[in-house]
């Protein structure tokens, strides 16, 4: 039987109609198959698909709060026993994994059904999802623009209703900036709430976050109850979180003191649309009853913007380098993109010493906005500096690396501090731009403090809800 209406109910909400038997975990899978095969021709989200599998297991005995809930998985990280994970590369086979990872084990554990794969930029390594394996994917608002990246794929896929959230993560703003650009809820965790297991305890650093990106606040912070927490190995782990992220945002949140910003660290311009949505936004947060004020910490943006570069591109030379190794492959000019085989060899020159380096900038950068927290609860910014751009905009073979990556350090102008600091932040879907196109805004807390965020993300939801707003590509 089919199910029309499943695109109306976020994840909690489907959960409850199979809890109460108004609907069967099966039929939830074959809404959610119907919907990928009817938009993902012009989307391009899904890239690889396990009906036979999402099947079989909507037939087992589920439990969990999620039980009986489809959702997709990114194709970066997220391991699945069976499924390959190319990381949108060419240069990587489409070999079934061999285990599950942690994350995944905790979604399954919750009820949740993975049904396919989603689209990614090649390594996750710009804010903009046009692989040459896959194609890029389109966002449904307007497919011309960009859904943001590295976890596009999932966010066109959410944003359009095919599942009430699916699986991304964030090294740089990763789960945020597709948040932004496709009108979803993206809350980057604190470093270490979501364990990387089990083969990883840490990606570069620290710099990398698991979650999803949604549609609800609720969904954010019911999932997050359903991961959060270290395993045994762990480097290190998050400070306690409250014993529920879900109860958490039915308490009103304090007065809070919260600073915005209109201008990134050089103090360089907005598009004025984005001004506007931050302006609108801290109105309202002083409406709420928070004491707002313009503001940003004092960091070199030049100094932080080189030192993250560095042990990004470590981090790619190490991933690339480990796919050699297991394929027995060298890599050649041509096997991968040429912005990225241009940061793989800038990785190749960076020694132990100069990561060191880059490390000890970053966490003095960290030290900086720390002190600035003690002052300020919430920073409110821009996620980009502009609304999406259109596919294509930037050259993804420029073989310069800092010409190539100039026009995106432009236009993400703060996310890639959190990765650095460790901090929780979360993206909004509070503002359209005049032609369509969503605008969100982030709200940044002090470390270990997703509750609070999540608790006036919920707030201003009920405020300001955008539940009813939805892209021309959906349901």
């Amino acid at each position: 039987m089919a199910f029309a209406e499943y695109s109306n109910f976020d994840g909690l909400g489907l959960a409850q109609l199979v809890k109460k038997k108004k609907v069967k975990p099966i039929e939830l899978v074959e809404a959610a198959i119907e919907r990928i095969e009817r938009h993902n021709p012009r989307l391009n989200a899904v890239i690889f698909r396990d009906y036979d599998g999402a099947r079989a297991r909507a037939k087992t005995k589920l439990f969990g709060a999620f039980a009986g809930v489809p959702m997709l998985l990114k194709d970066i990280l997220g391991f699945k026993k069976g499924w390959p994970n190319r990381d949108g590369s060419r240069f990587v086979p489409a070999v079934p994994h061999g285990h599950d990872s942690t994350l995944v084990v905790r979604y399954e554990a919750a009820g949740l059904i993975p049904v396919g794969r989603t689209n990614v930029p090649e390594f996750g390594a710009v804010p903009l999802t046009e692989c040459k394996l896959y194609g890029p994917a389109h966002n449904p608002w307007k497919l011309e623009h960009s859904t943001g990246g590295s976890s596009g794929g999932s966010a066109a896929a959410v944003a359009a209703g095919i599942v009430p959230f699916a699986h991304a993560n964030d090294g740089g703003g990763s789960i945020r900036i597709p948040a932004s650009a496709c009108g979803l809820v993206g809350l980057k965790p604190t470093r270490g709430r979501n364990p990387l297991g089990p083969m990883f305890g840490d990606l570069m650093g620290g710099l990398v976050a698991e979650h999803v990106v949604s549609r609800t606040v609720r969904d954010t912070a019911a999932v997050l109850d359903a991961t959060a927490g270290p395993e045994p190995g762990d480097p290190y782990a998050a400070p306690p979180p409250p014993s529920s992220y879900l109860k958490a945002i039915a308490k009103k949140p304090e007065k809070l003191r919260i600073a915005f910003a209109t201008k990134g660290f050089g103090g360089n311009a907005f598009d004025p649309e984005v001004v506007k949505a931050v302006e609108e936004t801290a109105k309202l947060c002083k409406k709420l009853g928070h004491a707002v004020e313009e503001g940003m910490p004092k960091i070199t943006a030049e100094q932080l913007t080189f030192s993250f570069m560095q042990i990004w591109a470590a981090g790619m030379t190490s991933l690339v380098d480990f796919y050699s190794s297991v394929t027995g492959k060298q890599l050649q000019a041509g096997d991968i993109e040429g912005l990225n085989f241009a940061l793989y060899q800038f990785g190749k020159t960076i020694t132990a010493s100069k990561y060191q380096a880059a490390w000890a900038a970053l966490q003095g950068a960290a030290r900086a906005v720390g002190r600035w927290h003690e002052h300020h609860d919430v920073w409110l910014t821009p996620v980009l500096a502009r609304p999406p751009i259109k596919i294509g905009s930037v050259n993804l073979e420029a073989t310069d690396i800092m010409a190539g990556f100039a026009p995106i350090i432009d236009y993400i102008p703060f996310t890639a501090l959190q990765n650095a600091t460790g901090q929780p932040a979360i993206s909004l879907p509070l503002h359209w731009s005049a032609s369509g196109l969503p605008i969100g805004v982030q709200f940044v807390g002090r470390l270990g403090e997703e509750h609070l965020l999540l608790q006036l993300a919920a707030q201003i939801e009920k405020a300001q809800p955008w539940s009813k707003k939805h892209p021309p590509i959906w349901g």
